[in-house]
């Protein structure tokens, strides 16, 4: 009765670390989704700050010209 106790434990033991294993390769999997979205986010970001400048520049420029 008991000898198949250790053997019923190694088995229980091996599955939670294979479903560890899947579950850590699924956050990474996501982990790796969500920094490529954040660095997208981020290059958009300083896109649309060069913008804003620029603009800012020309209506500044246009507003010198219009007061000569």
């Amino acid at each position: 009765g008991s000898s198949h106790l250790p053997q019923q434990l190694k088995f229980t033991t091996s599955d939670s670390c294979d479903r560890i294993k899947d579950e850590f390769q699924l956050l990474q999997a996501q982990y790796h989704s969500l920094k490529l979205e954040c660095d997208k986010l981020a290059s958009e970001k300083s896109e649309m700050q060069r913008h804003y400048v620029m603009y800012y520049e020309m209506s500044y420029g246009l507003n010198i010209e219009m007061h000569k």
